[in-house]
């Protein structure tokens, strides 16, 4: 996956993936084994169906503030996706065009926390005093690049980390991590026979030794059965916190999404097929089970 280097858009992009990719091994693990098989020739082939980022609702930060950057760039603001059990609000916003990939933020509802947790996330956040983003030349793609991969907060400490993650996975995810991609996307359906279904490309993954997240079954499908999506495990990385300190934790992970064909163009040639004829959007359902790819439960399910 690469983008087009000409625009800020995928200049930023570009800078925010060669960063993932250096830290999540999967990535590299699935693209070698992709150009091996014969599925693409290079990683510069593989569709990218979106990407995903985790935020804080507290001031000056969380979606109101991250999606300035897109909505800069041409992105459009679309759905709406609540997760209560979560303590989530997200959004997803689709590109200018079917060269980038759509976006998927999400948001921390900070004040439905423990007074406790409020208070950790507090001791971070309370010195962020305006929007980030607003300080920004946002066509400036290396002061955006560089804006995603510098910290807004202080390293977090280990005992606060471990006290939010006792409360909310998610929370302690977005502490340590900050602006860190959470996940990009593989588009299956894109792929050639044999590969193009998630059960198939679930099967190829699974055997280079991955893991999948089987929170709620291992390929999630949404209630029209039109988007099928399927993640890894985050894998358990290194982490050096405040002081020194050190502690396994889970870092980010690869999903793998299978957008069918919409009802109405079931009769279009397979070669006709394009974007715009199959299914759009995201569903709340998949997307709760995802966010448990760096969960415990998952990472260490079966160690």
């Amino acid at each position: 996956m690469n983008f087009n280097s000409k625009s800020v858009l995928g200049k930023f992009l570009n800078i925010l993936f060669d960063r993932y990719q250096q830290n999540v091994p999967a990535v590299q693990q699935i693209s070698s084994a992709m150009v091996s098989h014969g599925l693409i020739n290079s990683q510069e082939e593989i569709i990218n169906d979106h990407i995903a980022f985790r935020t804080l609702k507290v001031p000056y930060l969380g979606i109101e503030s991250f999606e300035k950057i897109f909505l800069h760039h041409g992105y459009t603001k679309k759905n709406n996706y609540h997760f209560e059990g979560k303590k989530l609000n997200a959004y997803w916003y689709a590109p200018p065009s079917s060269d980038y990939p759509r976006i998927f933020i999400s948001e921390l509802l900070v004040t439905e926390l423990s007074e406790h947790a409020q208070q950790i996330i507090q001791k971070y956040t309370a010195g962020i005093a305006h929007d980030p983003v607003d300080s920004l030349d946002l066509n400036d793609s290396t002061q955006i690049g560089k804006f995603f991969n510098e910290p807004l907060w202080g390293l977090a400490e280990k005992q606060d980390y471990m006290d939010l993650l006792s409360e909310s996975e998610y929370a302690a995810w977005v502490i340590f991590n900050r602006y860190y991609l959470n996940h990009y996307t593989i588009s299956v359906h894109e792929l050639k026979k044999g590969y193009n279904h998630l059960s198939d490309f679930n099967q190829f993954v699974e055997l280079l030794g991955i893991r999948l997240n089987d929170e709620g079954g291992k390929i999630k499908i949404s209630p029209d059965g039109l988007l099928k999506q399927s993640s890894t495990v985050a894998e358990m990385q290194e982490a050096v916190f405040a002081k020194g300190e050190k502690m396994e934790i889970a870092g980010s992970y690869v999903e793998f999404a299978e957008r069918l064909v919409l009802p109405e163009f079931a009769a279009l040639d397979q070669h006709h097929i394009r974007p715009e004829h199959r299914r759009e959007g995201f569903e709340a359902s998949n997307a709760d089970k995802i966010f448990e790819s760096t969960y415990l439960k998952q990472v260490k399910g079966n160690q």
